[in-house]
């Protein structure tokens, strides 16, 4: 029996802004080719003020689910019918599902990243530095404590957001997981020294992403030392500055195309069901970027 047309294609995609830097659709759709799947993943600027307006779009076209990412992880809850246990308790969704209908927010960062780490080491009992406390640093730094990390250290500009990231972790999380892990908040106003015992430093902020990609972190690089891991989120270039000074001083390093990567793996097997193949994702960015 000839096998029956069907020209209708499934689609996901991501919302944010700007978002033309974003590479994600060169890893998620050759994983929907390599699963034999017929869909798409839409790479969509939305700004802020037409958020609401492409949620209602997406549940119109019947959007399998859709990923959210600067500047959208926190204000798109509000436009969600629900959220999974993570990205409640962190208060950031980079990951929506639909769910026979309804708009579910997860997140798959924190997940994505932890999974990275521990192909190098165990976050148990380690103290962690992150930068930035945006949605990003809210995911990681919820999925560190969940994994046992004793001491995390939020390094952010913005002293209202810091503050408040720190008092979800030591209190909210901490008490969700029956740890006796702390959290403590560092002003960022000057250039900051990273501490010898520091294990695993992360930039979750969006300093070097594309096109701004000589930017640094504002940070003593002569602080970052062999005995670290260091991770940056940025996936855009996958060699940021930050990348690049933490190999000079020797440092075990995890970009972001690794995390992106591990999150997106979570994320097809959300919306589809199904286990993606992670080499095919990376060597998807890969070719992209020049960098296989």
């Amino acid at each position: 029996m000839a096998k029956e047309l069907n020209f209708k294609q499934e689609l996901v995609g991501c919302f944010g802004f700007p978002v033309a830097e974003n590479p994600t659709q060169a890893m998620i759709e050759p994983a929907f080719h390599a699963l034999n799947l017929d869909w798409r993943y839409l790479t969509l600027e939305v700004s802020p003020e037409n958020l609401k307006r492409a949620v209602k779009g997406a549940r119109a076209f019947g959007f399998k689910g859709f990923n959210c990412t600067i500047p959208h992880k926190v204000e798109v809850i509000q436009y969600l019918d629900g959220l999974g246990e993570s990205a409640e308790l962190m208060g950031a969704v980079n990951c929506v599902v639909n769910k026979n209908g309804e708009l579910i927010g997860e997140n798959t960062d924190g997940k994505g990243f932890v999974s990275s780490l521990k192909q190098i080491t165990d976050p148990n009992k380690k103290s962690c530095v992150i930068f930035g406390a945006g949605g990003a640093a809210r995911a990681i730094s919820v999925e560190m404590a969940i994994a046992g990390c004793s001491k995390i250290t939020i390094i952010n500009r913005s002293m209202d957001r810091g503050e408040q990231l720190v008092q979800l972790l030591n209190t909210k999380v901490k008490d969700s997981i029956n740890s006796t892990f702390k959290a403590e908040f560092v002003h960022w106003n000057g250039c900051y020294q990273i501490p010898s015992d520091s294990e695993v430093v992360i930039n979750a902020t969006s300093i070097g992403l594309f096109p701004d990609t000589s930017a640094r972190l504002n940070i003593d690089p002569k602080t970052l030392s062999a005995e670290m891991v260091v991770a940056d989120v940025i996936p855009n270039p996958p060699k940021t500055q930050f990348v690049k000074d933490a190999n000079e001083r020797g440092c075990e390093v995890i970009d972001g195309l690794e995390m992106l990567v591990a999150q997106g793996v979570i994320g097809i097997e959300y919306w589809t069901g199904q286990s993606p193949d992670s080499a095919v994702m990376r060597k998807g960015l890969e070719d992209v970027f020049g960098s296989s």
